[in-house]
């Protein structure tokens, strides 16, 4: 299986004469399909909504198109919720997960009217403190511990996660919240990341399922939504089949009739939070090859590095690429292909076999569309790159320019030696 970029090398030759690589690309076209496809998957379910991660893409030009496409956004700090405000989300199109979250956070969020998420029990007497009362309508963060498994695949240990609830916690938290005057309660859970398989979702479904019709009898609240959050990944590999939104729509579809419908709770809303699965195809870094390097291995050294896509040198992540105009090509050149970083780790693939590289080739790396910009930093003294939008009718659009020296230095305007740079 081949990975395709949504852009030609022709594309790109037209763009880099007015951006300079490296520079991040989404796709208009292919977020709006994708959006579709999930609503479409969800249908069934008539509260059903999706809150993207903000984290994940956090650009207001982003946010604007998934507005569009009926999403919300899901924020775990003042600046996302300053930018899903400026974008004109407000109130319940707003979800706040909280995480060992400042006082002034929540109050914010309660400014907005979003739902708020808790972490922990103990974060009810802050919500209290920063809004003057309890929410009528709020949620809590569960997380069952143990090992989360599908078949006989582990796919991560729950208890080792710093998020959540006990099944004990949510179940006293629901009923100090209640005695405080909620009247409208959502469950909330993340037990894995970037799942390549469609049982994921139902099978948590079904574990927030039952958990709900448990807390609605011991506890006697009214559960208005239960929140899946994210977890549905992508291929990076190309040899990886995607995820099929229709088929885990309908999975959670049929855990829902079993378990919610029977106990009297068929009116319980579904809400997602996809980052990764809404916008990671649609988005790709391009950079160009501008050295070559032949000492006990052969080195690509591309204008991108670290700061521009961290995931490989965090985590060793895949991201799959391609040479511009040498798709066809054999793939009988083994390189590494890295960045200028003082660090032994900046590589963006290591030993892959790839055509032939030269000096001025446009490399596309695949799948940055979420968590690629927006993971960024300034190691090195390093600039981020611009974001650019291929939109629907073909036309190229800046969505966030270059940083310039000036911007590196802003916040030393108080520093009389760095004058001269700002």
């Amino acid at each position: 299986m081949q990975k395709k970029p949504f852009v030609t090398k022709q594309q790109l030759e037209e763009m880099a004469k007015t951006y300079p690589t490296p520079f991040h690309l989404y796709d208009e076209k292919g977020i709006r399909e994708n959006a579709r496809k999930l609503k479409e998957a969800f249908a069934w379910n008539k509260g059903y909504k999706e809150y993207f991660a903000v984290k994940a893409t956090p650009n207001p030009y982003i946010l604007q198109i998934l507005r569009e496409c009926g999403c919300g956004t899901d924020c775990s700090s003042a600046t996302e919720l300053m930018m899903s405000d400026a974008v004109g989300f407000s109130g319940r199109e707003i979800m706040f997960s909280s995480n060992d979250t400042p006082t002034e956070e929540f109050a914010m969020a309660g400014k907005l009217g979003a739902i708020i998420n808790l972490d922990d029990i103990t974060h009810i007497e802050y919500v209290e403190k920063a809004l003057g009362a309890i929410p009528e309508t709020i949620s809590c963060r569960y997380n069952p511990g143990g090992v989360f498994k599908i078949s006989n695949n582990i796919m991560d240990n729950p208890g080792d996660a710093k998020y959540g609830m006990t099944t004990e916690q949510i179940t006293e938290a629901f009923k100090i919240l209640k005695a405080k005057g909620a009247r409208e309660f959502g469950i909330h859970a993340f037990l894995v990341s970037n799942t390549v398989t469609n049982e994921y979702y139902p099978m948590l479904a079904k574990v927030l399922f039952e958990l709900a019709v448990r807390l609605k009898e011991e506890t006697g609240v009214h559960i208005g939504f239960i929140n899946l959050s994210g977890g549905v990944g992508i291929p990076y590999r190309p040899d990886q089949e995607s995820n099929d939104i229709a088929v885990i729509g309908e999975g959670v579809r049929r855990v829902y009739e079993e378990v919610l419908v029977p106990a009297g709770m068929g009116d319980v809303a579904i809400y997602t939070e996809l980052g990764r699965f809404m916008l990671a195809p649609y988005g790709c870094l391009v950079t160009r090859a501008i050295h070559e390097k032949h000492i006990y291995k052969e080195y690509i050294g591309v204008d991108a590095c670290a700061v521009n896509l961290m995931r490989p040198a965090m985590y060793g992540a895949y991201h799959h690429i391609t040479v511009m105009g040498k798709e066809d090509w054999p793939l009988d050149h083994r390189y590494d292909v890295v960045g200028s970083l003082c660090e032994n780790n900046d590589k963006f693939a290591i030993d892959r076999m790839l055509p032939k590289i030269q000096k001025g080739d446009f490399l596309v790396i695949h799948d940055t569309g979420a968590h690629g910009f927006a993971m960024g930093y300034n190691y090195n003294g390093k600039l981020k790159s611009a974001e650019l939008l291929l939109k629907e009718d073909g036309s190229v659009q800046q969505i966030r320019r270059a940083e310039t020296a000036r911007d590196y230095f802003a916040t030393l305007d108080g520093c009389p030696m760095m004058k001269k740079f700002l």
